[in-house]
Order: C-alpha cells, then sequence, then structure tokens
C-alpha cells in the first residue's frame, strides 16, 4: 500500500509539471484585460445665483459634463427646497440646481448650483412677506447655532394668504444640522388683521422625517422692530417660538 500511494503522489507531480510547461494551457486569469475608463466631470459655469425679487429673470449659467476630455450628455433637474417647485420660474424659494452625467460604463458624476429667488420685503403694516433670518426656542430652551440662521421666506401668495417656509424656524434644518428634509414646510397662513395680529391657518403641517402634526397658535407682527413672532405645538409635545427677523441680506 505504501508504494501504490508513492507511485501515485509522483505521477501527480509529473503530471503538474508537464501541466505546467505545456504553453497551450492558461495560467488562470491570462485571459483577462485591461481596459480604461475615464470618469464623468461636470464643470459649472459661473456659481450660485441671488435673483432680483421685483425682476426675478433666470438664465442658466450652464455646465459641461465630458469624459477624456469628450463632451458627453447632461441631465439638469431643479427642486424647489421649501415650496416645491421644478422650475426656477415657480416662484420665491431657495432652489438646487442638479447636473448629471454619466460616462459609458455608467459611472455616474454631479454637480449643483444654488439659485435663491428672494420674496420682496413687506411693510409688516400691509404685508408679512419677505425675507429674514431667525432664531427659535423649544420649550423655552434656545442653544448656540440656534439663532440667526436663514434664509427663511415668508411667501405671498395672494389674497392676503403667506406660505412659511419652515413653521419650527429651523430647529432641526439648522439647529441641529439635519437639513431641509427635516424641516416643517407647508404651513399657510391667512391675515385676517395684520394690525391686531389675526391669522388663520389654512391646516396643520408635519415636520419632514420626522412626522407628527405642528398646530399654528399665534404670529405676533412688530412693524417697528422688523419681527415676527410665529408659535406652533407639536404633537410630539413640544413648543416652538421663533423669532424670525426681516433683513435685506439676501438680495444682490
Amino acid at each position: 500500500m505504501k508504494n501504490y500511494k508513492l507511485i501515485l503522489y509522483t505521477f501527480s507531480i509529473i503530471g503538474l509539471i508537464l501541466t505546467s510547461c505545456d504553453p497551450s494551457v492558461e495560467a488562470p486569469g491570462a485571459s483577462d484585460k485591461s481596459e480604461v475608463t475615464f470618469l464623468p466631470l461636470i464643470t459649472l459655469e459661473g456659481g450660485d445665483v441671488v435673483l432680483d425679487c421685483e425682476n426675478p429673470s433666470y438664465t442658466d449659467p450652464g455646465a459641461v459634463a465630458s469624459a477624456g476630455g469628450v463632451e458627453i450628455d447632461l441631465e439638469t433637474k431643479v427642486t424647489g427646497k421649501y415650496f416645491g417647485g421644478n422650475s426656477v420660474d415657480d416662484g420665491p424659494d431657495v432652489y438646487s440646481v442638479a447636473y448629471s452625467a454619466f460616462n459609458s460604463d455608467g459611472i455616474p458624476a454631479t454637480g449643483f448650483r444654488t439659485v435663491l429667488w428672494p420674496e420682496c420685503n413687506g411693510d409688516l403694516v400691509t404685508s408679512i412677506a419677505g425675507m429674514y433670518t431667525a432664531s427659535v426656542a423649544r420649550d423655552g430652551s434656545s442653544p448656540a447655532g440656534y439663532q440667526n440662521n436663514g434664509p427663511f421666506i415668508i411667501r405671498d401668495l395672494g389674497d392676503d394668504r403667506y406660505a412659511i417656509s419652515d413653521a419650527q424656524g429651523g430647529w432641526y434644518e439648522y439647529g441641529r444640522g439635519l437639513g431641509v428634509t427635516y424641516a416643517t414646510t407647508g404651513m399657510v397662513l391667512k391675515a385676517n388683521n395684520i394690525a391686531t395680529n389675526s391669522f388663520t391657518s389654512e391646516g396643520n403641517v408635519t415636520t419632514g422625517t420626522f412626522g407628527g402634526s405642528n398646530t399654528f397658535t399665534s404670529l405676533v407682527v412688530d412693524p417697528i422692530a422688523k419681527t415676527l413672532t410665529l408659535t406652533v405645538n407639536w404633537d410630539f409635545g413640544y413648543t416652538f417660538v421663533s423669532t424670525w427677523t426681516q433683513t435685506d441680506k439676501y438680495y444682490n
């Protein structure tokens, strides 16, 4: 038995040597070929854009997509940050313009531009529309990082109706740094009488990713200080009081 095993082992070694020396037998991976792929590149013409609130004409500055120095197809998508538009012509908002492209191997690239269409500031006597910064307190607490954030927009919808960009005053979007998907968008107020702080909400609104219902409590207007104080109750058990200060810092 021992001799038989030795002979078998010897033939195995000889077979291995013969096979490895045979030029007609390819080694594993020998047929693999290296290929070069050029990553897509997007080059934006110009930077972010701020429109004139009174004459908000927008022309896209343009972008070019290329791979290996050769221009490739480019797609453009526009998203309104607070009010849901899909074109920069859809009214005052902060718009994200995304430029995307794919190379021949399906590898993507994306570039972004921000376009701000500011709302013209109202006089806070006949109109509360405008651009604002905001400082917010939750149940009386307002830590560092929750003050003087923005931009916030109160958009004039006509017929004394106003859309509020974030009814929680940026507590999660700016204070926590979670971004617009955690903002409380969609609140619309009817100004019954600005001088007497008489406003009516057109319905409760939810808080982005968290959900829950936010109920409008009050809006107090101070035309001298150029401020609004907005109070909402969130059914997660919190009250948010945000002080909005009208500003022209977001205009050209």
